[in-house]
């Protein structure tokens, strides 16, 4: 892996320059979201509906970065149930990494899901070290919300029909929950973006043409003002392009 901006010597990125890179600011008074993607050079987020399609081994160093650095794993449950989620894995030197930076052990997985369906049994609650967070709606079924809190989850409530992003991430925060990695999928993208909610945007491009009839990496709610990011980084290996656009300061 290459960094080809900002310009340095051609050395091999290291773990330690990725943290340097990826890392969220210091201090934070409020959540900070960095979202992760991957697209097709074509502008698919998926192949045959799965990410993993247009994923390459560099990309998945920062995938892995992004979960070493935060407090928790974003997610809408569309996500979790095309791919499979189950809890994070960290292993025994990232877990000690953690903790020297003053984070938990390991960090949780928040689903965002406005039905709550989702299933008590599946690898998300049964496949973990630590609980997993729903974070869904009033109009979900209490029921639902019981068999979850059963199964483990700690459950928000954050908006009546949908969810409101920016009231769920505030719940966060009183958690503690400040440095957020958001995996996707479009539909919860699209709605950080709607609501003016993200930070950094880590995407990474791969050398692959998908064709028509893929779903972008972000669609749903229309945003009436493009927010301007500035590029930060960009690295390269093997075709593929992983760039990571942040927030511009004061905007």
């Amino acid at each position: 892996m290459q960094l080809l901006w900002p310009t340095t010597p051609a050395d091999a990125v290291s773990d330690a320059d990725l943290e340097r890179l990826y890392g969220y600011p210091d201090d934070l008074t409020r959540p900070w979201v960095q979202v992760n993607f991957v697209s097709s050079a074509d502008g698919a987020a998926a192949v045959n509906e799965l990410s993993e399609g247009l994923s390459h081994p560099a990309d998945k160093r920062i995938f892995l970065m992004g979960r070493l650095l935060s407090d928790v794993i974003l997610v809408g449950a569309g996500t979790v149930r095309a791919e499979g989620y189950r809890g994070a894995r960290i292993n025994p030197a990232r877990t000690a990494r953690r903790v020297a930076l003053g984070l938990s052990e390991v960090p949780p997985i928040a689903v965002v899901t406005r039905s709550g369906e989702l299933d008590p049994a599946g690898p998300l609650f049964t496949d973990t070290q630590v609980p997993p967070i729903v974070v869904t709606t009033e109009k979900a079924p209490e029921s639902r919300r019981a068999a979850l809190e059963r199964a483990g989850a700690d459950v928000l409530v954050a908006g009546t029909d949908d969810v409101d992003l920016r009231h769920a991430l505030a719940l966060l925060g009183k958690r503690g929950l400040y440095r957020i990695d958001c995996e996707g999928g479009p539909m919860l993208f699209g709605d950080l973006i709607a609501g003016d909610l993200v930070d950094q945007l880590c995407l990474t491009v791969a050398p692959l043409l998908a064709g028509a009839g893929a779903r972008r990496i972000a669609y749903g709610r229309p945003t009436p003002d493009p927010r301007r990011m500035d590029l930060a980084s960009v690295l390269f290996e093997d075709g593929f392009t992983m760039l990571r656009y942040r927030r511009r300061e004061g905007g």
